[in-house]
């Protein structure tokens, strides 16, 4: 009987990790008054075909997977900035960021598509560095964007060293669902097998997920432009990537499956009192939400004073989703939090406000209003 139980509580416990929960962000590359690439002609715009295709991919998922969060960077001609557009998605805590883009040369018979994780390759390639160029060259249409990207300058080889250091927990995720995508564009579109690969993005480098950059062709090859404009054709990239991510979000409920029957082996013994260890419950005060700044992720648990911090203290975390989320400083009093976040953002510029009752973590714009509502 107690087997029965463990095993129903488990599959609540899976179905309430992966299928509730997850969250992916649709980015459609550029947009407004950043046209991306053009056709050799000039007639076809990247904005135009990373907008239809994205969503197209989004209404695919959501139609196979109703349970699964699908959310866009953008759903209409419109200029966000590369954080902007990751900020959306740490914001969302989104479980998978798909960024779609198209490629141009100034070889006209260059042609295929790619797909890229966050990184620098061992074996360097002057093209790498030339299309992360070209995706990262928007931040000049941005304002004040030397200190938003901390005087990145895109154009500069000098400046890709940021990347070259980094070792994302999300690398392994992340190439498992580009090969999937990969796959799919070269076997099912027919497009030019390109692999995948790694790059310094400046739109992935923000992110804190699994994320990847689809590079589904070359806008200034006549042939691949056209076909890249047309219906049939974004309706095949679309679908490429909607069944890359079927597969990869098949694999996620598989190894939460196994994880859990793995525990319920560990654990079966008679004197057992607890199916699955629940984390250290958030504080909280007379049932009010309690607001905090969320300014890191980690896969692994960190010492109180690690220096990845930057001298935070005392910091707290709640665990979610295989991931340890670290938060700072605790208060009922929102407009308190407020000005807490701007010093935060002098340290982790993508911090947001998160806020907690009785230990849950609760959407923030209700836990606001709820305060608005107890505070007239």
């Amino acid at each position: 009987m107690r087997r029965i139980y463990i095993l129903l509580l488990l599959s609540f416990i899976i179905t309430g990790l992966t299928a509730k929960d997850f969250t992916v962000v649709i980015d459609a590359g550029h947009g407004g008054k950043d046209p991306g690439a053009l056709s050799a002609n000039k007639s076809i715009q990247e904005k135009d075909i990373t907008l239809k295709v994205a969503l197209m991919v989004g209404e695919n998922i959501k139609k196979k997977h109703p349970e699964v969060n699908v959310l866009y960077t953008r759903q209409k001609d419109v200029f966000v900035g590369l954080n902007d557009r990751a900020r959306m998605a740490n914001k969302a805590n989104a479980d998978l960021f798909i960024s779609i883009h198209t490629n141009a040369a100034t070889n006209r018979t260059a042609k295929g598509a790619e797909t890229y994780t966050l990184g620098i390759e061992e074996e360097r390639t002057e093209r790498n560095l030339d299309i992360a160029k070209r995706e990262n060259g928007v931040i000049f249409l941005e304002e004040n964007h030397e200190k938003k990207y901390a005087n990145f300058n895109p154009n500069s080889p000098e400046s890709y060293i940021i990347f070259e250091y980094m070792q994302s927990e999300f690398v392994k995720e992340s190439i498992h669902i580009a090969q999937y995508v990969q796959t799919n564009l070269t076997a099912q579109a027919q497009r030019y097998d390109r692999g995948v690969r790694q790059a310094g993005f400046l739109v992935l480098h923000a992110t804190s997920m699994p994320s990847i950059l689809v590079e589904l062709g070359y806008i200034s090859n006549a042939e691949e432009a056209k076909y890249l404009a047309s219906e049939t054709g974004q309706k095949k990239l679309s679908n490429c990537i909607s069944t890359a991510f079927d597969k990869y979000y098949a694999d996620l409920n598989k190894q939460m499956g196994n994880a859990a029957m793995d525990y319920l082996v560990e654990n079966e013994t008679p004197d057992a009192t607890s199916v699955v260890e629940t984390p250290t419950p958030t504080s909280n005060t007379d049932n009010k939400p309690v607001f905090k700044i969320q300014f890191m992720v980690s896969s692994t648990k960190l010492d109180s004073n690690d220096k990845a911090f930057k001298g935070l203290t005392p910091v707290d975390y709640y665990y979610d989703k295989g991931l340890y989320k670290y938060t700072y400083s605790a208060t009922t009093d929102y407009n308190k939090i407020l000005q807490v976040k701007k010093k935060v953002n002098e340290k982790f510029k993508d911090a947001f406000i998160v806020a907690f009752i009785n230990g849950e973590r609760i959407d923030t714009q209700k836990a606001i209003a709820l305060y608005k509502e107890s505070n007239p």
